[in-house]
Order: structure tokens, then sequence, then C-alpha cells
């Protein structure tokens, strides 16, 4: 699209917004975002009812864990009488097919509302438009809403599963002072704070699946839970990439499978001598096709988790795992953080003989945000072309 035709649709827009759609829908977004990581395979959607004229909120809601009910249902229900002539703002387009549930659409008509803003489209075929399109024919004003870039943001891993086959991928990685990761003794061994650390910590209970590679686990042998007070229940999927499909019989994850899955992506002529005992415990083998050095291909891997309902991938292994991932250009967000003091021992460079130069210099991935975390700076990229 031309600037100027897109300064055109951001007057059009500006002229049929109303001085209060902006707060009602960073609420809906701020709400959406709470779904991120327990809505899989369904998008985190944000749903507020707002007084039409007044712009009072009335009720306020995101999709439930497992993705059902949807987040306009929610808001429904809580606004009851009180939608009848509202504005409702969703951070997604309704959906306007039947699924498990009947369509956000004729939930939204049924209600009596007046007017609906909304953030974006929804990319999934059943719907691309058709719930606009359904709630305008009956007489509902919709508007495109303010923050399209934000909305478009929180739904991005729907909106890669349903378009791409693939999910949403974020990856995590600690540094020292020099921008160096610890070669890792069998132990974690942390190069920032406790604030970064819990900063972490809520990054997986925010994903729907977090994975590793085989380096990492006899390194490290992770548990990749969520370890923040209250939110255990949120830790994601644990993935872990292994070619030969093998997971070592002291690894933490196996005393816990049964409560938070692992998933073991191997590649497909892998024979793993323990198969069957890691089936016994829950842990679930995903063979895929191979890459030139025998290892699971990261794209294949990703296409995957995707067909498994992954929208969100939090990629936190080791410097191997971070240069997979950059080389086959699957990074849409990467967070770097960069401790206060250089680490004790041996150290790895991050993304090859590059070091970080080789995530920075990367042309599809732009500076996005930068600040302090106590001691520790985080720096964000994010994908330009989604951003």
């Amino acid at each position: 699209m031309s600037g100027v035709s897109s300064r055109a649709d951001e007057a059009r827009r500006a002229l049929q917004l109303k001085s209060h759609d902006l707060s009602a829908m960073m609420l809906a977004l701020a709400l959406g975002k709470r779904g991120l990581g327990q809505c899989w395979p369904n998008p985190a959607v944000g749903a507020v009812i707002g007084h039409d004229s007044s712009g009072r909120i009335i009720a306020g809601a995101w999709t439930a864990r497992g993705g059902r009910p949807h987040a306009e249902a929610i808001a429904l229900a809580a606004a009851g009488e009180a939608a009848r002539g509202a504005t409702a703002y969703t951070t997604l387009e309704p959906c306007s097919h039947w699924g498990k549930t009947p369509p956000c659409a004729d939930a939204l008509l049924a209600a009596g509302i007046k007017r609906l803003v909304y953030g974006v489209v929804d990319p999934d075929p059943r719907v691309a438009g058709q719930g606009l399109d359904r709630l305008a024919a009956h007489g509902v004003e919709v508007i495109a809403g303010p923050l399209p870039r934000e909305a478009r943001w929180l739904a991005l891993g729907h909106a890669l599963r349903v378009s791409a086959g693939r999910p949403f991928v974020q990856l995590k990685l600690a540094v020292d002072a020099g921008g160096m990761v610890p070669a890792g003794n069998g132990a974690p061994q942390f190069v920032t704070g406790e604030e970064t650390r819990a900063h972490a910590h809520l990054l997986r209970a925010q994903t729907d699946a977090i994975l590793v590679g085989s380096g990492t686990m006899t390194a490290d042998d992770p548990e990749l839970t969520c370890r923040l007070p209250g939110l255990a229940e949120r830790s994601p999927i644990r993935v872990v990439m292994s070619s030969g499909g093998t997971l070592p019989a002291s690894a933490k994850m196996r005393a816990s499978a049964a409560a938070f899955p692992v998933w073991v992506v191997c590649a497909e002529s892998a024979r793993p001598a323990g198969r069957a005992e890691l089936e016994r415990i829950g842990i679930v083998l995903i063979p895929v096709a191979a890459g030139p050095d025998g290892r699971p291909d990261m794209r294949a891997a990703m296409h995957a988790l995707a067909g498994r309902g992954i929208t969100r991938v939090l990629v936190e292994g080791g410097p191997a795992l971070a240069q997979a991932v950059l080389k086959a250009d699957l990074i849409d967000e990467a967070l770097i953080y960069r401790g206060a003091v250089r680490a004790a021992g041996p150290t790895i460079r991050p993304f090859g003989a590059a070091g970080l130069g080789g995530l920075t210099a990367h042309e599809a991935l732009l500076p996005h945000a930068e600040r302090m975390i106590g001691s520790d700076r985080l720096s964000v990229y994010r994908r330009g072309e989604f951003w």
C-alpha cells in the first residue's frame, strides 16, 4: 500500500472514531495479552463492551483457557442487557463460522450491539472479513479501530499458523557484559539478575511451547516450567530438538512429564532405543525431515508444531539453536538480556562466529525497544514486515 493511500485510510478511520475508542481498545489489547499461551490453537483475543455515548466500560474479557469460550461471548455474558445499544471492541474480527461454539458475530447481533470497533481482520479463511460483513449487513456500524499494529502483533501467532503454516517464533537469549554465553557444565549458569530471570519466566507463561536443543539438555538439564508464584499451571509445552529422539534418563523433564507435557522433535530416521519408555511416561515423539547435517530441519519442525495447534514458540536454547533459527530466518522477535558482569569460566559466541552481530545485522530484524531490568539491559528486535 502506498504512503498516500495509507494516510487516507488513517484519516478516514480518525473521522469515524470517538474520543473514548482509543482507551477502550487499549484495554481490549491488555486483556487479550492475558490469554497468551493459554488459548492455542485459538488466538488470544481481548473484548470490551462500552457505553456508546459516554465510553463507560460495561464489561471486558479475554479468550478462556483452551480457546473457549471466546472473549466476545464472555464479555457479552458479563454485560447482560447493558450490551444492547452498546459498542463492542475486539482485538480480532469476531468469528462468523460454527466450530465447537456458535459464531461470535451472531452473539453480538443477538445481544443488540450497535457498533463494533475491531483491531484486525481475521486471516483464517473461515472468517476473513465475513464476520464484519455479517454485522454490517444487519445494521451494526463496523469501524477499523485504533492501534492496528498492536492488534496485529497480538494475533500474529494465529495469523502465521493459518497463513504460513508456522508459529510465531520468539527468541530469548541471555549474554554476559561481553556479549558471550556461558558454556555450561551440567547446571545453569546465570549472567543476569533475579529480576531479569523473573521476566524470562513471564515469557514462558505467555507462550504455547518452549524449545531447546539437546545441547542445552546436556549442559543445563532444565525443567522449562514457569516458576513465578501462582503461574506454574501456565507452564508451556516443553519441546526438545533431538536428532536421535532421545532424552537423558536423568532429565528433570521426565519426572514432570505427566503434569507438564514434553514433546521431542527428532529426525524421521531416528530409532531411539528408549522410545517405548518415553511414550510410557507420556512423552510425545515428533519425527520431521532432517536437514543436510542430519538434524531435524528447523522449518519442518515449526511446521509440525503448528500442525499440532501451536501458535507461539519461545526458543530458549543455547547458541547452536539460536543460530539455527536465525539461519532459517524464523525469528519474529528476539529478546537479548545483557548482564552487567562477565561470565566466569568458558563462554561461547551466540549466533556463531559473528556473535551478537549475526542478529543485529540481520536485515529482517529491526531494533524495537531497549530498557533496563535491574542492572541488566534488555534489547528487543522485531521482524519489520510485521511491525
